[in-house]
Parts: structure tokens; sequence; C-alpha cells
């Protein structure tokens, strides 16, 4: 599998999470004081980093960016394990370890796609002295009358689902199923809400979907177990300033619950006319709008 981006792809050990993986780049006459962004992909069948690219690319060459292979995707750990919001949250703490380690009380701006916001939600909670803001792409959580406000750490997993799921016969053939190349096409198009969709998207998702090991974390996706039971609760405790971004074609358009949130002197709520992935398909005004929001409350990067 080549690598999705540029740069240097590192790893580390986590008592926690596995083998976590990450892309890291800067420019060469990077300031000691300059604040890292930290970007993270979806999560889904064929998710990957690639998913950041044009953010990655963007800011590789201004300022200290890492983007994050998750448990079970990329590079990083893809063995028969548990996936939850807690594995996800643990191996973004991991690589925020290694970064303060680099470069020691350093405070982190982060973006994530999708899902992914509900396990970088956690660890802004639970590490409010670490990011310095959050970035939130088509965040999910939202599409009911009501955040999600089940008891701490517990998910929407369906064991059954999941158990039937993983039977080695079933596994295969639904994960097969699920990554053809056209099934990849046809489940982007309804991301972008179009048939325009990226290609280099299209082929890397086919190829990251080959390796051994490829479909636990999809198959837990598919079963509810990464879906956060109480990202209502934790959505609400987020004390950074919240930058929160959704279009409005394709499957992900559907915000009821999130003016409850969008009135909160922390959050701000802006609206792209485009899909789910609006720094694909605007990166321009996507990065405008982002370093404008960033300029408003004095973020320096």
């Amino acid at each position: 599998m080549p690598a999705a981006l540029a740069g240097e792809r590192r790893e580390i050990d986590s008592p926690h999470a596995g083998r976590v993986s990450w892309y890291q780049d800067g420019p060469v006459d990077r300031r000691a004081d300059a604040i890292p962004l930290l970007l993270i992909h979806s999560v889904n069948a064929a998710a990957s980093a690639y998913e950041v690219k044009p953010l990655y690319d963007r800011y590789r060459a201004v300022r200290p960016v890492y983007a994050l292979d998750l448990p079970g995707y990329g590079f990083s750990d893809r063995s028969n394990r548990r996936y939850d919001p807690r594995l996800m949250t643990d191996a973004i703490r991991a690589l925020v370890a290694e970064i303060r380690r680099e470069r020691p009380d350093a405070m982190i701006d982060a973006l994530a796609l999708s899902l992914s916001s509900e396990f970088l939600v956690r660890a802004a909670v639970e590490l409010p002295e670490v990011f310095r803001s959050v970035g939130l792409v088509s965040p999910t959580g939202f599409n009911r009358n009501r955040l999600r406000d089940a008891p701490a750490g517990s998910t929407l997993g369906r064991p059954g689902v999941l158990a039937f799921l993983m039977r080695p016969r079933i596994r295969r053939r639904i994960f097969r199923l699920l990554t053809r190349r056209g099934v990849i096409r046809y489940f982007l198009g309804r991301t972008y809400g179009s048939r325009r969709i990226d290609e280099g998207l299209l082929d890397y998702d086919y190829a990251t979907t080959r390796p051994l090991g490829a479909e636990y974390a999809p198959l837990h996706f598919l079963s509810g177990f990464l879906f956060s039971g109480d990202s209502g609760t934790l959505y609400r405790a987020l004390c950074q300033p919240v930058w929160a971004v959704h279009g409005v074609r394709g499957d992900f358009v559907d915000y009821r619950s999130l003016p409850e949130l969008s009135g909160r002197p922390n959050w701000t709520v802006e609206v792209f006319q485009t899909g789910a992935l609006p720094h694909f398909e605007e990166p321009e005004a996507f990065v405008r709008r982002y370093e404008a929001w960033c300029a408003l409350l004095g973020l320096e990067t």
C-alpha cells in the first residue's frame, strides 16, 4: 500500500492503542513556537489519511502538521480486537503525547472529519490544557431532535450484529462487497451528493482496503460500536473555541440538534454549499474561512 501523504511517516507502539502511525511535515525553517495542526480522517469502510490531503498539503508549507492513521486504518494496527471510541481516543492521545515530547508545552489546533469528531472531542475534553482549538468537519451526532446523553463511555453498538458480521465467511464476503471499486465510488457519490468525486481519493480508498485485517474496524463501525452514546455530553463539555462546518448535499445534511450548541459563545457554525468534504470541493474557500475564524479569535498560527 502506498503512502497516503507526503512528508515523513512515523509510528509508535502505544500500550493502549497498539501500533499508531501518522504523517508529519512542516517548513524547514519552522518556528519553535509555531502551533501544530493535527488532522484526523473519518471512519468508514475505506477511510484513510488521504481524506485530509488538501489540508495537509496546504499547511505543511507553513506550520507543523500531523495526520493520524486511526486504529484499523492506514499503517496503524489492524488486528482483530474491539474497536470503539476509547481505542480511537487513545490513539489520538498517543500522537498528542509524541507531539508534546518533541515540542514541550505546545498547544495544538485539531480538525477531525465526520465520526472522528466524536473521538477528537473526547480527547479535547480529557486534555483541555493541550487543545487550543477544535475543528469539526461534518460532525456526527446531530441527526436527531436531541443530542446523545447516554452513560459516559457507552456506544451505540449492537453485539448481535457484530457477532454475525464477524463470522469468518460472512466477514470476508461482506467486506469484499463493500470495498468493490464501484461500491466505493457509489458511497463517495453519496458523501459528495454528486457524481463529481475526487478520483485520487477513490483510488486510495480502494488501495487501503486491500491489506490484511482491513475489515475489522469497518465492521465495528457498521455495527455501531464506534458511535459514542455520550457524544452530546462531550460536545457540551468543550471549553475550547469550536469551528463546526457542514455541507448541504449528500447523506450528511441532517443537523437538527446542532442549534442547541451553535448559540454557545465558544461555538461557530458555518455552512458550505458542498457535500460532506468541503475541503476537497472548495479548498481555497475552506482555508480562507478557517483562517478568518482563527484570526477573529486571535489564534495566530
